[in-house]
């Protein structure tokens, strides 16, 4: 979703988490981006036992700008001659001018080759390093007319993943990246400045690492909390333990975590990998127990919570 965003996808996080949850198809270009971001992640671990080339990578940019460019014929593809571009800031000065379309197979190929190598090799390099330099070159190559952010960004997750840091399929750099887009552009620069020193690219990406690990780190304490609470709503011998189980024990939660959320029995299907009824089942049970009221948007039932939920589940 984040790197979407950071992208100019202008759809909320709670709106796209809803459109994922639910199954339903994109409304507009940001949930378009967000979408085809979601099912590339998705479909990353069955290139992790294949070597990276020039194929793949248009396929990944394929399924990434699928629907957003305005030109469709540019997905999955160099851009050509007649579309070198260059990056401008905001007052219109040059910041960057990408290498001719003419260079672009063969910097692709050597970045895949780069990319191929053994972390054990002779010139041994860091594999996170080594997945920070591929974001780095697609960012700098700017290979395609549109959408070269997010294939660096999916490629940098591809190397990591492939390296083993299993972690990083739950890492969001491109939400520390949003928070800072400035100095992310000037790791760029610096780099480009001084020779070509990635170094400076390198230390930034590890810091936002970093952070994104330490956000990780705490969304786990806050769902630990979260579980907490609900532990403490479903005490045993309470007569609230007697009536809702733990998925509608979820939906509680996150309705009052999130005051005016919609829920379908869809997205309370996917979230809990239960069965349709399982799921209808349980929301029906907390409108049954006067929790959460239904109504019905086009052909779909939804449920949110009643007013003053908290002091209900409290009382």
């Amino acid at each position: 979703m984040t790197s979407s965003q950071l992208e100019g996808a202008a759809t909320t996080t709670q709106v796209a988490k809803d459109m994922l949850r639910s199954g339903r198809q994109p409304r507009d270009y940001g949930e378009r981006m967000i979408y085809n971001n979601y099912v590339v992640m998705r479909e990353l671990k069955r290139w992790l036992d294949k070597p990276l080339t020039p194929s793949s990578i248009f396929e990944i940019h394929r399924k990434l700008t699928e629907g957003t460019l305005e030109n469709p014929d540019c997905a999955g593809r160099f851009r050509l001659p007649t579309e070198d571009i260059v990056i401008e800031d905001e007052r219109g000065r040059v910041l960057h001018i990408p290498p001719h379309a003419d260079e672009l197979a063969q910097r692709l190929q050597a970045l895949c080759d780069f990319a191929n190598e053994s972390d054990d090799g002779e010139h041994f390099i860091h594999p996170v390093v080594r997945a920070i330099i591929i974001h780095f070159q697609i960012g700098y190559d700017h290979p395609f007319v549109d959408g070269n952010g997010r294939t660096a960004r999916t490629l940098f997750y591809w190397s990591m993943l492939r390296s083993g840091f299993w972690m990083a399929e739950y890492l969001s750099i491109s939400s520390i990246l949003r928070k800072a887009p400035a100095q992310y552009v000037r790791s760029y620069l610096y780099t480009e400045t001084d020779e070509g020193d990635t170094t400076y690219f390198v230390s930034h990406q590890l810091d936002v690492i970093l952070e994104a690990i330490e956000g990780v780190h705490q969304y786990i304490l806050r769902k630990q909390r979260e579980q907490s609470a609900a532990a403490a709503l479903l005490k045993p011998g309470s007569r609230l333990a007697q009536q809702i189980n733990h998925r509608q024990r979820a939906i509680l939660l996150n309705a009052m975590k999130n005051p005016g959320k919609r829920f379908t029995i869809e997205m309370h299907r996917k979230s809990h990998g239960t069965s349709y009824q399982t799921a209808r089942t349980d929301l029906l049970g907390l409108v049954d127990g006067g929790f959460m009221n239904q109504s019905r948007e086009g052909k779909a039932f939804v449920f949110f919570a009643v007013e003053g939920l908290q002091k209900k589940l409290n009382s």
